[in-house]
Order: C-alpha cells, then structure tokens, then sequence
C-alpha cells in the first residue's frame, strides 16, 4: 500500500529519458522517474541518505523526497549526485538530466493550486500520463459554494484532454444512483446527462451503467480508479481517494484484485449502447 504521504516506489520499475519524452506526461512521471534512478544509483554505491543529502547541501528529508518523487529537481543537485554516484559517461548523464529538466516543467493543473489540494496533485499527474484509465464511481462530491467554479474549471479542463490527439482511453462504470441524485436541480441533472452522452461519443471513452435492478454492484467498497501506462515498465496503479487524502496501491495482488472487481462491474453494468439508452431515458424524464 502506497499513501500520498510515503510513496515508496522501490518495487516499482520506472523507465528512465527517452520513453517519457511524450510532454503530455507533465511532471509527475519524470520526477517519479528519476528519483527511482537516484535511489538505485545511491543504494548501489552503498551510501546512505545522510551521505548523499551532505554531498548536495541538502536534509534527509529533501532528499528523500527527491527520491520519491515528490517537489521540485535542482539541475546542480542531480549533476552532483551524478557524480558522487559515478555516473561519468555523458549519454547516461544528460539521459538523466532531461529527466531533471522534464520534472521541473509546470503541469497544467498547477494553475489549479487554490482548489487543488497537494495530496490530489500526484493523481492529476498520473491521470494525465495513463494510457488507459478505469474508474468506478458511486456518487458525485460537492465542493464548498466559494469554491465551485473553480474546481468546475479544473475537472472540464480535465475532461478536454479527453478529445486531444493521443489522448487517454477512458472506461468508467458509474452506478446508477450517481445519475439518479440531483447534483443542483433539474437544469443542471439535463446539462449533467447530455455532457455524458457527448462524452460517450469520443472513440476513446467507453461508458457503462450498473442499474439497480444488477442488485449490490461488485465494488462494495466504493469508488476507484485503474491507471495504466503506454511504457511497459510503469505498474499499474490503483487510486483510492478519501475525505482528505488518497492511497496509490502498486503491489501486484492488491491491483490484480481491483482488476478482478472492475471487471465483474462491466459484467453486472449495461452494454455501451443500453447504457446510452437509459442515458436518453433520464434525459426525457429530467
């Protein structure tokens, strides 16, 4: 289990420079990236954190942050540690330091940063390098009157990345009662349904509804999210969100089991088209 406050990425297996180049990744992956180099390279060379943080004028604590891939890359800081390392051949080294330079770009969502809590920025940067993503909801969340508009602005940007070139592939299954409760009233349950049957338009994004007539739906633990990337070396990750944080879990048997439950989903959910079919029956009843 992986918890937004300690990710520990040391069974995971990061590719590193050229297979991230894709810019639409954002920060995240390349930080992720390069601190799971950084770390082999240190444990490697038998040194330990305190060492390492000492050579770059560093605190443990940023270091191994660094390690995590969590905040921001110093160039100086990873040619340092390059060094004290013994990375001395120059293809390895730059491979690395356009990882640092790739990790220190801003993501889109950082204009975000009022609405955004930082324990949700992690998932935002995964999102967006994912190629396929399978999410399960329950219900929808509200957010405080004052800060509606701008966290609306956020998700729509969010969902235009869905219509761009390369964009991810989508699968969600969303229980009916996400559908079934008002969000604000009428207007905005019509405008809520017809933004879904556009949605379900996009080659890329398959939807499917899990009726209640499919009795207790497989996921009795509430919602989730699948992520999957295009490089082979990335895990799979499973994103659990809760009321004030998140968990990424990358252990294969816990993401084989979500797997496992997503799948029995799209058993128990309509078919694409019937589910586009109960979409336009809602529409005719809101």
């Amino acid at each position: 289990m992986i918890s937004d406050q300690a990710w520990d990425s040391a069974s995971a297996r990061w590719p590193a420079g050229g297979a991230l180049a894709d810019a639409r990744c954002g920060p995240t992956v390349p930080r992720i990236a390069l601190g799971v180099q950084l770390r082999r390279l240190r444990e490697a060379g038998h040194l330990t954190l305190g060492q390492a943080a000492e050579a770059i004028r560093a605190s443990q604590s940023k270091l191994s942050r660094l390690e995590r891939g969590r905040g921001g890359v110093r160039q100086r800081d990873i040619a340092d540690l390059l060094t004290l390392y013994g990375v001395i051949d120059e293809a390895e080294r730059e491979e690395l330091l356009i990882l640092a330079r790739q990790a220190n770009v801003p993501g889109w969502w950082q204009q975000y940063g009022d609405v955004l809590p930082r324990w949700f920025e992690l998932y935002i940067g995964l999102e967006q390098a994912a190629s396929v993503i399978r999410t399960y909801e329950v219900q929808f969340v509200h957010a405080p009157a004052e800060e509606i508009d701008r966290r609306v602005s956020l998700r729509m940007q969010r969902q235009q990345l869905l219509a761009q070139p390369g964009a991810s592939e989508l699968w969600a299954v969303l229980d009916e009662a996400a559908l079934r409760r008002p969000p604000g009233g009428p207007q905005v349950t019509r405008a809520q349904l017809e933004h879904l049957m556009q949605l379900t338009d996009l080659p890329n994004v398959t939807l499917q509804i899990v009726p209640f007539r499919a009795g207790p739906p497989a996921a009795a633990v509430g919602a989730f999210t699948i992520l999957r990337f295009a490089e082979p070396d990335l895990p799979d990750l499973v994103y659990l969100e809760q009321l004030n944080s998140a968990l990424y879990l990358d252990q294969p048997d816990d993401v084989t089991g979500y797997l496992a439950v997503m799948d029995l989903l799209c058993v128990q959910a309509e078919t694409g088209a019937a589910s586009q079919d109960m979409l336009r029956a809602l529409l005719r009843q809101a």
